[in-house]
């Protein structure tokens, strides 16, 4: 049967020679040996045609020209070679030398298909056209024959198959047997067999195949009803389902349920919507879907419907939607004041207390001598009281001023309230008084300025020699005075601080007629005090100053002298007798 289809695709190249002249055209088969036959019938059919044109025009003594075409080269050749081999043949009469016979040209020879024709010099052989192939080999008769790859050990088997041959290759087949059910894939593993989609119609009518490991099984089909509806207790036809029936209550309990062909409808209470997609009665949420109309302040959806509420301070006015303020202070909330604001409510305080800083509403005193500024309030002690303070003095020689903070000395002296015998005279000090007895010494009597006065801060003597006395006439202190002064206790001493002025009773003289030099000679204890001289108004003044902190109480006598020094030379002195007292208080 094979060599009959062989002649069809050789009879099919050659038919092609004669009518197209072309063996380059596509062939309409789709088998590779036939398209080799059908190509190699062609080109020998092509060259007989050639040589017999070349005879031809050889015997009508006609020149070798080339035809046109694709094939003109080839033709050309052929037709040239057949007219010069005419050409050069003799009268084989005339000559009786033997010559070789082509016989692939004359086509006595006996190549087969598939084989090309070389003449030799006598004869001719055989050669194939093209390889045998994969899986074949060439044998000496020029034929091919299949190689035995499981024989000659060259297949690539796993240990677990067995080679199995087969013309022009081999098949690897797995050793391992599977059960009923089960196949081997190309790895030898077993694996199952889907019979519902390898057998043809393993169920019979009315049922579905279903694939089970290694078999199958086969389930009656069941008509199905769709939504809606379900069988009937036949199993013949389908009827509706009355999704409505109790004690089914698909639209919510309250809710009325409507029952209609292959569904329901709901018809929902006020508040509640339709939800196509749970198909049941749903709340509607008014506070989300009507967003800051519905309350004044605060919306809280309920099932069916929705509250309001509102703020702190506030309560819900009569209509359930507004809120109105509440006055806290009618409950009087706050310990003293109270003023009532939008929403809310503020506590205050009188004067003298301040709000507490943990609950807001109680009022608490204020500490005012436990300020920082507490120490300036009074002069001398702070008594906290509820809601103020009080100033204190010392409890002997001050009263509180009329401002209630400061404290003023009490003048014993002015108000009679000293016990100074009538030989004493009373000074007046911060704090107190002191009763002295001031004599002038021999030789000086009392000045007539301070004599007229009982009560005074100063006691003058004038000197007043008696006759033919020469000693008193040359001593140079012409007046001894007695004067009281009462000074604090500086809190801050950062700077001298000037206390006594000692005027001269004369304008100063030029600096080479008189000069005045005041001193202090006397009860300057840790030099304490100096004296500096000054000029003021025309006028030569000794200023007394304190130059060092003093702590009361304290009590000095300081003697000053106040000099005219004339040519090198006293000529008059005045001398002063400070009392000093320190109070022990800064006012």
């Amino acid at each position: 049967d094979a060599d009959v289809l062989l002649e069809a695709c050789c009879a099919d190249g050659q038919r092609m020679a004669t009518n197209q002249k072309d063996c380059s055209l596509p062939y309409a088969t789709e088998s590779k040996e036939c398209r080799m036959v059908q190509e190699q019938c062609c080109h020998s059919q092509l060259e007989e045609l050639h040589c017999a044109t070349g005879i031809s025009l050889a015997n009508q003594q006609d020149h070798c020209v080339a035809p046109r075409g694709d094939n003109a080269s080839l033709e050309a050749t052929f037709v040239k070679k057949i007219t010069e081999v005419q050409e050069e043949q003799e009268d084989p009469y005339l000559n009786d030398r033997c010559r070789d016979v082509n016989e692939c040209i004359t086509g006595s020879h006996s190549c087969r298909l598939g084989e090309s024709c070389i003449n030799t010099v006598g004869s001719f052989r055989c050669q194939r056209d093209s390889s045998c192939g994969t899986g074949y080999e060439l044998t000496e008769d020029n034929s091919c024959k299949d190689i035995d790859e499981c024989e000659s050990g060259i297949h690539n088997c796993l240990p677990d198959f067995i080679c199995q041959n087969t013309l022009g290759s081999f098949r690897c087949r797995p050793k391992l047997q599977c059960k009923s059910g089960f196949i081997q894939d190309a790895l030898g593993n077993c694996i199952d067999i889907n019979e519902c989609l390898s057998i043809s119609a393993p169920c019979p009518t009315g049922h579905t195949c279903i694939n089970t490991e290694g078999s199958y099984t086969c389930q009656k089909n069941v008509p199905n009803c769709g939504r809606g509806y379900h069988l009937n207790e036949e199993g013949t036809r389908c009827v509706d389902v009355d999704e409505c029936a109790p004690p089914a209550e698909p639209c919510g309990r309250g809710h009325r349920c409507v029952n209609s062909p292959g569904s329901f409808r709901c018809e929902c209470k006020t508040g509640y919507y339709f939800d196509g997609i749970s198909r049941m009665c749903v709340d509607v949420n008014e506070c989300q879907r009507y967003p800051g109309r519905l309350c004044g302040h605060k919306c809280e959806n309920t099932l069916g419907s929705y509250v309001c509420s509102c703020s702190v301070g506030f309560r819900l006015s009569a209509d359930g939607r507004s809120c109105e303020d509440i006055n806290e202070c009618s409950s009087s909330p706050c310990s003293q004041e109270c003023a009532n604001v939008y929403g809310s409510y503020q506590c205050y305080c009188r004067r003298g207390y301040q709000l507490s800083d943990v609950d807001g509403v109680t009022c608490e005193d204020i500490d005012e001598c436990a300020l920082p500024t507490g120490g300036h309030i009074c002069s001398y002690r702070c008594i906290n009281i509820p809601g103020s303070f009080q100033c204190s003095c010392p409890s002997s020689g001050y009263r509180l001023a009329p401002n209630g903070r400061n404290c003023q000395d009490i003048d014993e002296c002015v108000t009679g309230i000293h016990n100074c015998s009538i030989n004493e005279t009373c000074f007046n000090i911060q704090g107190g008084f002191r009763c002295l007895v001031f004599e002038c010494p021999e030789n000086y009597r009392r000045s007539a300025a301070t004599l007229q006065q009982e009560k005074t801060d100063t006691v003058r003597c004038i000197k007043s020699c008696r006759p033919n006395d020469v000693t008193c006439v040359f001593d140079p202190v012409h007046t001894i005075s007695h004067t009281v002064i009462s000074l604090p206790t500086f809190r801050e001493f950062t700077r001298p601080e000037e206390i006594i002025f000692l005027r001269a009773i004369t304008p100063p003289q030029p600096a080479s007629q008189a000069n005045i030099i005041f001193d202090i000679t006397e009860g300057n204890l840790r030099d304490s005090f100096d004296i500096i001289k000054r000029y003021m108004d025309g006028m030569t003044v000794g200023v007394v100053r304190q130059v060092r902190p003093i702590v009361g109480p304290f009590h000095a006598i300081l003697k000053l002298e106040m000099n005219y020094v004339v040519g090198g030379v006293v000529s008059h002195r005045n001398v002063v007798n400070v009392h000093i007292f320190v109070s022990e208080y800064w006012f």
